[in-house]
């Protein structure tokens, strides 16, 4: 996959940022609830954190769900992500677990993209890209660092070794503890579009600090970003009625 990933018709990389909306549910009575609430929104994508599921642990009630969701969202694009307790999720995983639960999943063909973190084993990792792309599936492999904001030069580095492992998305999300934390985001976002990458990026700055980061995407390089209807799965994301509007209301002035 190349500049350009083409999901279910949305194209990510090219035009508008793309929106992405989580879905939260620790249950999946709250998990239909969640994607009926969907059908009046404005969204491109919809990401499942499924390490928000009580019964994450359960592959069998893990693939269940996943297709009651299916049925009811239809032909939107949809990511699968576990996101580790290392990482700011929900929930840790055993290796072998993660690698298993993400590999079934792949394989149901009921989703678009999987999530894949960075700082895994190498190996899995690349074990993950192999399956995905069999299935026709692309790759996120992220970082998010909750404790602060790397140098320029890590950020860079961090998201051109996803793109080494196979990753069709690299993306990374950091945390402010300054203003100027959040211009090194954006400055290593910046110069990763314009001198690295052969494929989209996702990049962010989190919490408050960092809103400007998940609206500015289409000036500084940033491919997709994540908004909230009801619970944001991440500090700072807004509400995606006002992130679509702040993302066009930007485009058109540019």
């Amino acid at each position: 996959m190349g500049r350009i990933v083409t999901i279910r018709g949305v194209d990510i990389g090219k035009g508008l940022p793309k929106i992405c909306v989580p879905m939260v549910g620790r249950t999946i009575e709250e998990l239909i609830e969640e994607v009926n609430s969907l059908k009046n929104i404005d969204f491109d994508i919809v990401e499942w954190r499924v390490d928000f599921l009580k019964e994450v642990g359960n592959i069998d009630k893990v693939k269940e769900s996943l297709k009651s969701i299916r049925k009811i969202i239809g032909n939107k694009p949809m990511i699968f992500t576990f996101r580790s307790a290392r990482e700011g999720g929900e929930a840790e995983a055993e290796r072998e677990f993660y690698v298993k639960l993400n590999k079934t999943i792949v394989e149901t063909g009921l989703v678009d993209i999987i999530d894949v973190e960075l700082f895994n084993h190498e190996n899995d990792i690349r074990e993950l890209v192999d399956a995905a792309h069999k299935k026709g599936a692309a790759v996120i492999i992220s970082n998010h660092d909750f404790k602060g904001t790397p140098e320029r030069e890590e950020i860079i580095s961090r998201l051109r070794k996803a793109r080494e492992l196979g990753g069709d998305i690299p993306k990374i999300a950091v945390m402010p503890n300054s203003v100027e934390d959040v211009l090194t985001l954006l400055d290593a976002t910046r110069i990763m579009k314009e001198k690295y990458a052969d494929c989209p990026i996702i990049t962010m700055s989190m919490a408050g600090k960092g809103v400007v980061s998940r609206f500015a995407g289409e000036l500084f390089g940033s491919d997709l970003t994540f908004g909230a209807v009801k619970k944001a799965s991440a500090p700072g994301q807004i509400s995606v009625t006002d992130l679509r509007k702040i993302i066009e209301l930007l485009h058109d002035n540019l």
